[in-house]
């Protein structure tokens, strides 16, 4: 069979495992590249926000090479703040429901980023852009860093169910078109392999195939008991950082309603430690654990299914990491995010006896 005919045979598996027509599932490999980087124009971007809000708007300034979309901007006329101008493949809907979230977290004083105006979202090159007030901030400290954004985490999915921010949340949404509750990382992870599918060497192929069939099989979190989420927690200093009045989660991309144990469950994943081999941290879980039940308590069916759930964000992230290098010709070298496999099982436990004690 031809390298064509191969994709081809590739794109009808991903169309029949992810419940889509060939066209669409052909759009979903080809497409990743172009919906997942975007880099726009600063020089733009600033004229834009002055003719859009009447600011005087005089830098915009990259906060980060993985996010190119995100901007400081700076004023002659007031604070700075933050733009963030989506990849086009992102909806505008979308982009409007991360504002529906910040409204809702003012109104309950949950510490979070604040939308610069009521008018927060703007069409800007085929993108959407929302702006939020820029944050004068620290790095959580190192000491306290798992305890704080296990508080974030358990204040959050404690707030009321509220019909304004009922989207599916919890994937972490790098492809606008895997946006929603935990799964969709896993039917993300399937797209990252699938697409390169035909570049792997037949030396890497026993290994490639048996991570195709743990993202398959993986705990999707389906079920469990649900609230607002945040998807990203983990990621200090990108998701979470000490302003001047305490500590504030940011970048709610990633928000909606899913189950709250994923959210958890890849905080503890971050807890442990990683030299000289990767091993549980117990000190770290017992922190995490006193300061979320502090507002929440986990089910027993949460606390059986934590070590399946664990894996969702690490496969997650091993298969865009895959797909990255292969498409690079570079050899891929993280597999350290799922092993050992011992790790996910020694931190589960650690994280039930903590809260059955």
């Amino acid at each position: 069979m031809t390298k064509d005919g191969n994709f081809k045979k590739v794109v009808r598996r991903h169309a029949e495992e992810t419940g889509q027509r060939y066209t669409e599932a052909l759009t979903d490999l080809e497409g990743l590249n172009d919906r997942i980087y975007h880099e726009p124009d600063g020089d733009r971007l600033l004229a834009h926000l002055r003719d859009r809000y009447g600011i005087d708007a005089v830098a915009a300034t990259k906060l980060s090479v993985h996010k190119t979309y995100v901007f400081r901007i700076d004023r002659n006329d007031g604070p700075s703040w933050i733009a963030r101008a989506f990849p086009p493949a992102r909806p505008r809907s979308d982009v409007e429901g991360d504002a529906a979230v910040l409204r809702f977290l003012a109104q309950h004083d949950y510490p979070a980023e604040r939308l610069a105006v009521d008018d927060a979202v703007s069409d800007f090159d085929g993108s959407a852009v929302l702006v939020t007030e820029y944050l004068e901030n620290t790095p959580l400290p190192p000491e306290k860093g798992f305890e704080i954004m296990a508080d974030l985490l358990g204040r959050l999915h404690a707030l009321p169910y509220d019909e304004t921010v009922s989207r599916p949340g919890g994937a972490s949404g790098e492809d606008p078109r895997r946006m929603g509750k935990p799964r969709q990382d896993l039917l993300a992870g399937l797209a990252f392999l699938d697409a390169v599918d035909t570049k792997v060497g037949a030396a890497d192929r026993e290994r490639f195939q048996r991570l195709l069939d743990q993202v398959r099989s993986a705990d999707d979190a389906e079920g469990l008991p649900e609230g607002l989420v945040h998807g990203n927690l983990l990621h200090a200093p990108d998701h979470a950082v000490v302003g001047k009045n305490g500590p504030v989660a940011i970048n709610w991309k990633a928000s909606g309603r899913g189950a709250r144990l994923s959210d958890l469950a890849y905080l503890l994943w971050g807890t442990g430690n990683w030299a000289p081999t990767r091993s549980t941290n117990e000190e770290r879980v017992e922190a995490v654990v006193a300061a979320y039940r502090k507002h929440v308590e986990l089910t027993d069916e949460e606390l059986d299914r934590l070590e399946g759930v664990m894996y969702i964000r690490p496969l997650y992230l091993v298969c865009f990491g895959y797909r990255r290098d292969l498409t690079n010709g570079v050899p891929f070298d993280e597999w350290w995010f799922l092993e050992p496999a011992e790790y996910f099982t020694t931190t589960a436990a650690a994280t039930r006896k903590a809260f059955r004690r």
